[in-house]
């Protein structure tokens, strides 16, 4: 539970977004859900310890909204000067991006396409994005429950073939003073014994 009574879901980085990121970073690496736990608490931290310090840049500049120049500030005290490079391009391209709709927009307004049926498109699709994310939650868990799957399947087989190798053992040195046939056939039994797996507790 974090500040506020929050719980920690609702303030953490969507998972199928940095497994998105980390696969597009890796794309030949194997991470595990360990390791990918990890860097999402990482960045959730991150984020957090960003967000605070630009909260207190913006307080020293006697402003109430954050803006991207106390972000940048921000990445500077934290000692993240090498970020900044970057976060300005993007920055840029948000600012390019965020024109071109803007010019959209009014081009829709020009068309006369209601503000009612704009807001009914965007919905649509905001529903359409939360549907995706959801498919590739039960995807991913559905991969995982396959792997543990054939990881168990492997451990009971290997287990399996153990027990066989010790009956058969046993029934070879029990079976010093057995002729031929009687040992064929205890051998025969150790092996159906194993093939057929414990037998559960006859009651009484």
């Amino acid at each position: 539970m974090a500040e506020g009574g929050i719980p920690d879901d609702d303030i953490s980085l969507p998972r199928t977004a940095v497994n998105k990121l980390i696969k597009e970073m890796l794309p030949n690496m194997r991470i595990s859900n360990d390791a990918r736990e990890l860097v999402l608490n990482c960045c959730t931290e991150f984020i957090h310890l960003l967000a605070a310090e630009s909260n207190e840049e913006c307080g020293r500049q006697a402003k109430k909204t954050i803006g991207p120049e106390h972000i940048l500030a921000a990445l500077k005290g934290l000692g993240f000067d090498h970020y900044v490079p970057e976060v300005e391009d993007v920055l840029e391209d948000y600012k390019i991006q965020a024109t071109q709709n803007k010019r959209k927009a009014t081009k829709l307004e020009d068309l006369g396409i209601p503000e009612e049926e704009l807001l009914r498109q965007q919905e649509e699709l905001f529903a359409q994005a939360r549907m995706q994310q959801l498919q590739m939650d039960q995807e991913e868990q559905a991969r995982a429950v396959a792997a543990a799957a054939a990881a168990a399947q492997a451990s009971t087989s290997a287990a399996s073939g153990g027990m066989l190798a010790d009956s058969a053992q046993h029934a070879g040195n029990g079976g010093a003073g057995m002729t031929a046939a009687q040992r064929q056939l205890a051998q025969f039994q150790a092996i159906t014994a194993a093939a057929a797996g414990p037998q559960p507790p006859s009651s009484t």
